[in-house]
């Protein structure tokens, strides 16, 4: 499928030297392949925690135990997430569009946070197994966060396309928009001042820090010994993306006035009643 997924490299801004690009692309390819295998994942996981490891030393100790840090880093790697249209998605989901789509796309969005956390849990596994650690844990947790986050940012960006609330401007505009979304749990009002930015603002700053550092304790449920962290990481991520999803579907109905259809068991109790 990642073959399939049209990628908008002329949004993309130029390398800067410092690994922010391919820490961007490396989480880019962790979201853009719904099939990857567990090895494939836990490889690439794997190299994204060896980069944020060496980022991390960078910007000290202090620095990377703060949430602005990963806020950061998943601003930078926003346009590398592929970001399908709605007729992309209609394509690579034949027959189905409207709620019928966007409940795929919350599925398909489980299942990869889901392996997320089933794959940290295995790497943390091997290193309670197998010292000296083949990673360290803050890096790997912070690989795992950053991964998370950009699937569910990914999630958000098409569940905007389904509702009919396209968002314009380059990748990093749009990447910032989603990202603030994904943040304040809250779709993008396109009418809204402010909403369609490249930088953020104080308040959304505070937001992303926040949510990050959210995000960050849930993943150190993978960390638990023997693959016992595998099973709570996976189960944690689930529930948390579903959620996540029902407030922003919620919230895009509300800015699109968009009624959903009554179930098929609900018209057909109704019909009787008449």
């Amino acid at each position: 499928m990642t073959g399939e997924i049209e990628r908008r490299h002329d949004d993309v801004e130029p390398a800067r030297g410092d690994g922010s690009t391919e820490l961007g692309e490396l989480i880019g390819r962790l979201t853009a392949d719904e099939d990857m295998d567990r090895e494939t994942r836990g490889r690439l996981l794997g190299r994204l925690a060896r980069l944020l490891g060496q980022n991390a030393r960078k910007v000290g100790a202090a620095g990377a135990a703060r949430g602005r840090w990963l806020g950061d880093v998943l601003v930078e790697a926003a346009p590398h997430i592929p970001i399908r249209d709605l007729e992309t998605l209609q394509a690579h989901h034949p027959g189905l569009m409207g709620e019928e789509l966007a409940d795929k796309l919350v599925k398909v969005a489980g299942n990869g946070t889901t392996a997320v956390g089933a794959a940290g849990g295995a790497l943390a596994a091997v290193q309670f197994t197998a010292p000296p650690l083949l990673l360290t844990a803050p890096a790997q947790l912070a690989a795992e966060t950053l991964v998370i986050a950009a699937i569910e940012v990914k999630m958000i960006a098409e569940l905007h396309e389904v509702y009919g609330i396209r968002v314009q401007g380059t990748g990093t505009v749009r990447g910032a928009a989603f990202v603030t979304s994904w943040a304040r749990q809250r779709g993008i009002n396109p009418l809204e001042t402010g909403s369609l930015t490249s930088a953020l603002g104080t308040a959304a700053k505070s937001a992303l820090r926040k949510r990050m550092l959210r995000t960050f304790g849930r993943s150190m449920g993978t960390m638990g010994p023997f693959l016992t962290g595998a099973a709570a990481g996976a189960a944690l991520n689930r529930s948390a993306t579903k959620a996540l999803a029902l407030k922003v579907r919620n919230d895009l109905r509300e800015s699109a006035g968009y009624t959903p259809p009554l179930p098929r068991d609900h018209s057909r109790r109704l019909k009787s009643a008449d």
